[in-house]
């Protein structure tokens, strides 16, 4: 059974639960309002490509690159800062300033203009997401933190639901420039609502004084335990699969389905936002349960919602037929976060408590770089190429990479699942850890 010191299971127990259940919603809140203002522009390509005449090629950079280039570099410098500072408060500026940046996509005039936008708001998103995982991580213990980490991670299916929903139809009644403009409120209302009512919380597992070890000193530890590598990875295939589809499914609907983004926003809004988030949140709550016998269940969760959804792909790739095309699709995007609860709660405990914000960030960077760097470019890339062939149909097969990239990040998480029993047992504040066989 999986064992853990005293000290951070005190830590978690001490904190008024009521106290921390309002933190991790304002938490998962200010991570929908990321992903609103992240996948916004999924659903916007088209009317963007409309208006300035762009390639797949380029709606690919601007999707993928444009925001990731700043997003991944970003991330670590902010990870040391939250490592020895005030994880609140680099919360509250970041989550201003992607907002910011998020309603200056909506004032361009140019094409590139746009692109220097997503840059910069690629700045602001990379402070929210390790700093939140860290804070969680000091309010619940090992053995609640993958139900914790999944409900945080139901920002993601949230935000899915606001951008894709509200910001087809603004995008369908209003046009592109005023689903940028309205997606950046709630960032702003939320920063001030965070700063007030959140303090930073006691570093579980740190003595006073504790000082945060060089970053060298963490790539060194962290390098060092071979799960750690197999799950950073595994997360950057899921990353690529769900990325990718996020941005090109909708324009794949329109183009070869006839779908106009209202349309599409209310399908994502149902099937990623409410179904997906129900499965993230179960896979999180199964994860904990089971890993109470047998850690390597952080690892089974994600490998099985891959699993599942690997039958879906041809479907949904070969189909003419709209039902039988969205049927198949559902799957697939449902299950396309699942990996988020299970992975990061993994990743917390595993690093030790100075280097929880900085091994976030790294599989932030890992994930972002190939994941969203990656996923958006390589299927534009892919689609343009096979234009003279396959012509309105050439997103169809360009699809394909997402299935292939699935497929990668099932053998990484059980490669994971084989090294994380001794990765475990190196922590020197964890008791040996024993898989629980069922009774």
């Amino acid at each position: 059974m999986l064992t853990t010191p005293e000290n951070e299971i005190a830590a978690g127990s001490r904190a008024d639960t009521g106290y921390r259940r309002y933190v991790l919603l304002v938490l998962c809140a200010i991570y929908a309002v990321n992903y609103i203002d992240r996948q916004v522009v999924a659903i916007l390509l088209e009317s963007i490509k409309a208006e300035f005449g762009v390639s797949d090629t380029l709606l690919g950079l601007l999707s993928g690159p444009a925001f990731a280039l700043f997003y991944t570099t970003m991330g670590i410098p902010i990870a040391i800062a939250a490592d020895r500072s005030n994880r609140v408060r680099i919360v509250t500026v970041c989550l201003a300033l992607f907002s910011l940046t998020t309603l200056m996509c909506g004032l361009v005039a140019q094409f590139w203009q746009l692109l220097v936008a997503r840059l910069l708001t690629g700045v602001g998103e990379a402070g929210t997401g390790p700093a939140s995982q860290s804070i969680i991580s000091d309010l619940y213990p090992p053995g609640e933190r993958a139900r914790a980490q999944a409900t945080y991670a139901v920002g993601v299916n949230l935000g899915i639901v606001v951008a894709f929903f509200g910001g087809g139809w603004i995008a369908h009644h209003h046009g592109w420039r005023y689903a940028f403009l309205a997606a950046a409120v709630p960032g702003f209302l939320l920063a001030l609502l965070a700063r007030l009512t959140i303090r930073e919380p006691e570093r579980s597992g740190a003595t006073a004084g504790s000082q945060a070890p060089t970053f060298r000193e963490c790539i060194d530890v962290l390098w060092e335990l071979r799960s750690y590598r197999y799950i950073v990875f595994g997360t950057a295939m899921s990353a690529f699969a769900g990325f990718g589809m996020a941005a090109f499914v909708p324009a794949f609907l329109m183009r070869s389905h006839g779908l106009d983004a209202a349309q599409i926003g209310a399908l994502f809004a149902l099937v990623v936002g409410i179904g997906g988030g129900v499965g993230t949140y179960l896979a999180g709550v199964i994860a904990d349960r089971m890993s109470r016998r047998d850690p390597r269940w952080n690892m089974y969760v994600p490998m099985l919602a891959a699993l599942v959804s690997l039958p879906c792909w041809p479907l949904f790739l070969t189909s003419e037929n709209l039902a039988v095309t969205i049927g198949s699709v559902m799957i697939p995007l449902a299950l396309s976060v699942v990996f988020i609860g299970p992975c990061v709660a993994t990743i917390q405990t595993l690093a030790p408590v100075r280097m929880r914000a900085r091994a976030a960030a790294i599989q932030l960077l890992v994930g972002n770089l190939i994941g969203l760097g990656l996923g958006p470019q390589v299927i534009g890339i892919v689609s343009d190429l096979l234009v003279p062939i396959a012509g309105r149909n050439s997103l169809r097969y360009a699809l394909a990479a997402g299935a292939v990239a699935s497929c990668v990040s099932i053998w990484s998480y059980w490669m994971a699942s084989r090294r994380l029993i001794v990765d475990l047992n190196k922590r020197p504040d964890f008791a040996p850890v024993t898989p629980v066989s069922p009774r």
